[in-house]
């Protein structure tokens, strides 16, 4: 989409706003049936204390390049509507459309060597449990990226995109469901947008020029349990909890490391 070219931003926020009302009221219907109940739940995760990343509504192309795009991560909200694409990712539907579909898991650690292709519905129903604290990330596999785009694209072709593009970038798609306490130890590449459809992704950034204390081979959950709580706060990184309709932008460069806080199905929009 040309820069700056924005269908109707308010009324999408409008939208958005009633649509996230909805769902925190809604129950099973509104986590798209991913939430496992009754006993042996997992307890819930904790978000931070307090949010270090600016939240955006009604963001225009020239605030989000003049303060954003180069400089600082941002959560985006009401840019875009989804819902469709979300009702499309409930559990029931994903099973019933892709179930014998077979998708490719990474290990969860920095540099993800290991690959392990099988069915989306083995993955859901044998795979996708909450992360063992005491497991090393290659260890622990999970279903993010690698997606087989022309099996998939009848769900992507719902998708909307954050409608804002860099110069000389193109973008790519990465699709993934992962179980609370997983995800990604610290790492770095190009741009992009990451939009959670159920669940919370909890986000630790630090900018290019500061490397954080990590092991490339221990869980995301493992760090936060046992390397942040000895982190002086003026070394501690930037962090939110990303909420389902929310999309945090991060620029190039910036080393972050995600945690899901629940059973989670997020999309991300590489710019590259």
């Amino acid at each position: 989409m040309a820069p700056g070219a924005r269908p109707r931003p308010r009324l999408l926020l409008a939208v958005w706003t009633l649509a996230a009302l909805a769902r925190r009221g809604s129950g099973e219907a509104g986590d798209g049936g991913w939430q496992r109940r009754g006993p042996g739940a997992p307890a819930a995760l904790a978000e931070e204390q307090r949010c270090a990343v600016e939240r955006r509504a009604d963001l225009s192309y020239s605030e989000f390049v003049q303060h954003y795009a180069f400089s600082r991560p941002v959560i985006l909200q009401g840019l875009t509507d989804n819902s469709r694409f979300r009702a499309l990712c409930s559990r029931e539907r994903l099973l019933a459309s892709f179930g014998d579909s077979v998708v490719r898991l990474s290990t969860a650690n920095t540099y993800s060597y290991r690959k392990v292709d099988l069915p989306f519905q083995e993955y859901v129903e044998h795979l996708l449990h909450p992360q063992d604290p005491t497991s090393l990330g290659n260890n622990t596999l999970y279903f993010f990226g690698d997606n087989n785009f022309s099996e998939w694209a009848s769900l992507f072709q719902h998708y909307s995109p954050p409608p804002f593009s860099l110069l000389g970038t193109t973008t790519a798609y990465s699709f993934g469901i992962a179980g609370a306490g997983s995800g990604v130890p610290f790492h770095w590449h190009g741009p992009g947008f990451s939009e959670v459809i159920y669940g919370r992704k909890r986000w630790f950034l630090y900018p290019p020029e500061k490397t954080p204390e990590f092991h490339p081979n221990k869980t995301t959950l493992t760090w936060l349990q046992d390397t942040y709580p000895t982190l002086a706060p003026s070394v501690r990184p930037l962090e939110c909890t990303v909420q389902a309709g929310e999309v945090l932008y991060f620029p190039d460069r910036w080393w972050h490391a995600t945690l899901n806080l629940d059973t989670s199905v997020f999309i991300s929009t590489f710019l590259g």
